[in-house]
C-alpha cells in the first residue's frame, strides 16, 4: 500500500503544489468561501468524486466509497482566511486586500483534495468509506463552521468511526508530525467587560468613581486566578487583550471597556475559571462603585484526541518517514474548531511539520508574513491518504 500510494502521490504531488497556490492568491474570509467551494467542487468532479456540497453554507462532504464494505472514516480541512494584508513577495501571494491565508487553510484544502485523488484510485483497495470533509469558518470562533455542518446533518448518511484533522504547524521540521493521544489545543473563552462610573475633572478625583482605577485593580485581580486559584499543574491562561477608556489626559472617564480570552484544556477548570472571572470582577466592581457589565462567550472547547486513533496515525507516520517521525510535542492553548467535531467521533488532531529551511525568517501563524515549506505538502497528502487506509484496517478487525 505504501508504494501504491507513493505511484499515484508522484502523480499529484506537482497538482498539489499548484492547487494550495491557487487557493492562496484567492483567499475568502470565513462563510464567504464562496470561490473556494467552486474550485474544490470542480476538482472533485474532475477526480470523478462524488459530493455534496453548500453543507452550511460553503462547507463540501466529498465521498470515496471502496469497493468493499467496512467502516466510515472521515478526514477534514477547515477552508477559511483571515483578515490580514499579505507581506510577502512571492508570485502567488494574495489578490484579495486585506485578506490571506495566514493560517495554512490553502495547503490543508489542497492536501486533501491530493490525497482524495490518490484514495480514488486506490479505493478496490479500500475496506470501507472515506468523506472529505472541506469545512468553512473555522476561524469564526465561537461558532465557527463544525457545529454548523453538524446541525445541517453532514453526516447523515454516512456516520464517521472515526476523524482525522492535519494542520500545519512552522514550529516543526518537514517530515516530522506531532501526535499526542490527549490533549492537543485548549479551549477558548472570550469576554467584554464594560466598567461604568461617575466622570469628571482630573483635578477632582474626589467628585469621581474612576473606572481606569477600577480596570487597574481588576486587571491585577483577574491574574490571580491563574497565579493563586488552580492547581499550578494544570495549563491555563487569561489574557486582557484589549483596553478603551477615555478621551484626554486631564478627564476622569465614566467609562472603560476590556477585552480578553480564557484558555484551558481541562473542563472542570474551564468551569472554575468562569465562576472566579464572575465573583472577581463583580466584587472590585462593586468595592470601586463602578456598575459592571459582562459579557461572556464560550467558545471552542479543547481539541482532545482518542488515545487509539492518535497512536494509528503516530504508526502510520512512522510507517511512511521513520520511526524518529514523531517527536515529542507539548499541547497548544490556540483552540481549534475541529474539537467540535472530536466532541462527537472519535480521532485525533495532528501537526504537519511546514518549517522553512531558514528557519530564522519562519513567521508563526497569522502572522502577515507567514508561509510554509511546500516540501511538507507531499509528506501531508501522503499522511492523510494512509492514515485513513490504516484506519479503516483496524475497523474491519474490531468489527469482525
Amino acid at each position: 500500500m505504501k508504494e501504491l500510494i507513493k505511484h499515484w502521490l508522484d502523480k499529484i504531488n506537482d497538482e498539489v503544489i499548484e492547487m494550495r497556490r491557487h487557493l492562496h492568491r484567492n483567499p475568502e474570509l470565513s462563510y464567504k468561501e464562496f470561490e473556494t467551494a467552486s474550485y474544490i467542487k470542480r476538482k472533485l468532479k474532475e477526480y470523478r468524486i462524488p459530493y455534496h456540497s453548500e453543507i452550511a453554507g460553503t462547507g463540501v462532504l466529498g465521498i470515496i466509497k471502496g469497493n468493499q464494505g467496512g467502516g466510515v472514516v472521515a478526514l477534514r480541512a477547515d477552508m477559511d482566511a483571515l483578515p490580514i494584508q499579505e507581506e510577502n513577495d512571492f508570485p502567488y501571494v494574495s489578490t484579495k486586500e486585506n485578506i490571506m491565508h495566514a493560517c495554512g487553510h490553502d495547503a490543508h484544502m489542497a492536501m486533501l483534495l491530493g490525497a482524495g485523488f490518490i484514495l480514488q484510485q486506490l479505493r478496490e483497495h479500500i475496506t470501507g468509506t472515506v468523506l472529505l470533509v472541506f469545512q468553512p469558518a473555522e476561524e469564526k470562533s465561537p461558532v465557527g463552521g463544525a457545529k454548523p455542518m453538524l446541525e445541517a446533518g453532514v453526516f447523515k448518511e454516512y456516520k464517521p468511526d472515526v476523524i482525522y484533522g492535519q494542520h500545519v504547524w512552522p514550529q516543526l521540521p518537514v517530515g516530522k508530525l506531532g501526535i499526542r493521544d490527549t490533549e492537543m489545543m485548549g479551549s477558548s473563552d472570550s469576554f467584554k467587560i464594560t466598567l461604568k462610573g461617575r466622570g469628571g475633572h482630573a483635578s477632582m478625583p474626589h467628585l469621581t468613581n474612576d473606572p481606569i482605577v477600577t480596570a487597574a485593580h481588576l486587571i491585577t485581580s483577574l491574574q490571580t486566578i491563574v497565579s493563586r486559584g488552580l492547581d499550578p499543574l494544570e495549563a491555563s491562561v487569561l489574557t486582557i487583550g484589549k483596553i478603551k477608556g477615555g478621551t484626554a489626559k486631564n478627564i476622569i472617564t465614566n467609562k472603560v471597556v476590556l477585552e480578553g480570552s480564557i484558555r484551558t484544556y481541562n473542563l472542570k477548570i474551564r468551569k472554575r475559571l468562569k465562576e472566579r472571572f464572575f465573583e472577581i470582577t463583580n466584587h472590585v466592581a462593586e468595592m470601586y462603585n463602578n456598575v459592571v457589565e459582562i459579557e461572556y462567550i464560550d467558545g471552542y472547547p479543547a481539541t482532545i484526541n482518542t488515545p487509539k486513533w492518535a497512536h494509528l496515525a503516530r504508526k502510520t507516520a512512522q510507517s511512511l518517514f521513520g520511526q524518529d517521525a514523531t517527536p515529542e510535542v507539548m499541547p497548544s492553548l490556540a483552540s481549534e474548531d475541529f474539537s467540535r467535531f472530536l466532541e462527537e467521533i472519535l480521532g485525533a488532531f495532528i501537526l504537519l511539520g511546514t518549517r522553512i529551511e531558514n528557519s530564522n525568517e519562519q513567521r508563526g501563524l497569522h502572522d502577515p508574513q507567514f508561509t510554509i515549506n511546500e516540501e511538507a505538502l507531499l509528506k501531508g497528502t501522503a499522511f492523510l491518504s494512509k492514515v485513513a487506509i490504516d484506519a479503516l484496517e483496524e475497523l474491519k478487525k474490531t468489527q469482525k
